[in-house]
This record gives structure tokens, C-alpha cells and sequence, in this order.
């Protein structure tokens, strides 16, 4: 069985850091890809980053020169990606998820609660 699991959510106060863990066990054939997803409170789940397994990469525009997605890496038989997040605001105030996209739904992870509030 597949499973996401996101670590690194917490409280911050704006213009603050955060830096966000993905990494994934059971067996996934093959990564093409994976990203990060934000849903807000009475919002539609949107795209934050994603990066393929050959290095591009896509932001929401929101966060361009703010957030950063690392490259895929594989330890231990795990497929791992981060999100380093600064200058955080108010507005980034959002559940956090890790995907995997696939032909089918793809994989998601549990989420991790990020708030940005002094």
C-alpha cells in the first residue's frame, strides 16, 4: 500500500520560514513527478510546486521567488521531495499536501497544517 506522509507544518509568524518533508513508502512503479497542493479554508485545492523527476519545475504564481522544491530524491527506498517556504504571509495560511501524480488520481498525502499569524 502506497502512502504519503508530509512533516514540517507549524505556526509561524509572517516574513518566517518553514521547511516541508514528503516522503513516500510501498511500492510506486515509477515517479515521473511530485508536488505540493494547498487547500484554505472555504477554498479550492490549488498547485503550489511541482517538479518532475528530470529537474523542471512549476509554482503557483503566488509563490514564485519565495517557495523552493527540491529535487526527488530516493533514501532508503523512499521517495522524498521538500518545500523550503520563506517569507511567509498571512495568505500561504493553508492545509499542505504532498501528491503523486499517476494516470489514474495519483497518491496524496495526509496533510500538514501551516498557519502564518503573528
Amino acid at each position: 500500500q502506497v502512502q504519503l506522509v508530509e512533516s514540517g507544518g507549524g505556526l509561524v509568524q509572517p516574513g518566517g520560514s518553514l521547511r516541508l518533508s514528503c516522503a513516500t513508502s510501498g511500492s510506486i512503479f515509477s515517479i515521473t513527478a511530485m508536488g505540493w497542493f494547498r487547500q484554505a479554508p472555504g477554498k479550492q485545492r490549488e498547485l503550489v510546486a511541482v517538479i518532475t523527476r528530470g529537474g523542471s519545475t512549476n509554482y503557483a504564481d503566488s509563490v514564485k521567488g519565495r517557495f523552493t522544491i527540491s529535487s526527488i530524491s530516493r533514501v532508503n527506498a523512499k521517495n522524498m521531495v521538500d518545500l523550503q517556504m520563506n517569507s511567509l504571509k498571512p495568505e500561504d495560511t493553508a492545509v499542505y499536501y504532498c501528491h503523486v501524480p499517476t494516470p489514474g488520481s495519483g497518491y496524496w498525502g495526509q496533510g500538514t497544517q501551516v498557519t502564518v499569524s503573528s
